[in-house]
């Protein structure tokens, strides 16, 4: 699913720069660049919502080891957490695709 979504978001003019990053506590799918923004994305998939919604999966818990993986990616390619960077979540629920962009803040 996360090729699916990264070509959903390079529709959407954001540069993929590397799938599935293994960083200390956890891994990020996508991370990507838009403008002047360093995204860490997160690919949820659900066949359909009758287990629930895929944005519902992205609970704290989920979020805290997406940012410190976020920082694991920030310190092994000697970049700071105020270079403008930002956790977006793509939901794919069958064939429907929705990008929260901004979904949560960084926080560990």
């Amino acid at each position: 699913m996360e090729r699916k979504a990264g070509a959903y978001l390079e529709g959407l003019g954001y540069e993929i720069l590397e799938y599935n990053f293994r960083g200390r506590g956890g891994e990020i799918d996508i991370v990507a660049r838009e403008n002047r923004y360093l995204i860490f994305v997160e690919v949820k998939y659900r066949r359909n919502e009758k287990t629930g919604s895929p944005l519902e999966a992205v609970d704290d818990r989920k979020q805290r080891r997406i940012c410190r993986a976020a920082s694991s990616y920030l310190a092994r390619h000697g970049l700071r957490t105020d270079q403008g960077c930002r956790f977006d979540v793509v939901a794919i629920t069958g064939e429907k695709i929705r990008l929260v962009k901004n979904a949560f803040p960084f926080h560990l």
